[in-house]
């Protein structure tokens, strides 16, 4: 069952990032991601943010995009862009998974 929200540390370790880069995209793109802040005052991000955050990562680490041509694709049609950073997560996944295989061997 997944959980409603994601701690900040949670969404960094599911993407393979640093939290204070989290942090910086969350702050860069207020209108595409909004995480609730708890008593605390902490980020906890819902999977629909998580999903926009992968969609930044692809287009910054992969497709090698500024922040400015992020804003751009963000702001047309992301169909692509989630679908390519899906399977590219997919990939990693399993190529994780086969790792740990052979390591067994």
């Amino acid at each position: 069952m997944e959980k409603l929200y994601y701690s900040i540390s949670e969404v960094a370790k599911e993407l393979g990032e640093n939290a204070s880069c989290i942090r910086y995209w969350s702050d860069s793109f207020p209108k595409y991601i909004k995480p609730f802040r708890n008593a605390k005052g902490n980020r906890m991000f819902k999977a629909e943010d998580i999903d926009t955050l992968r969609q930044i990562q692809h287009l910054v680490n992969v497709q090698g995009l500024r922040l400015d041509g992020v804003e751009k694709v963000l702001k047309g049609d992301r169909t692509t862009v989630d679908k390519n950073a899906k399977a590219l997560a997919s990939l990693k996944e399993i190529r994780s998974q086969l790792v740990d295989v052979r390591n067994l061997l």
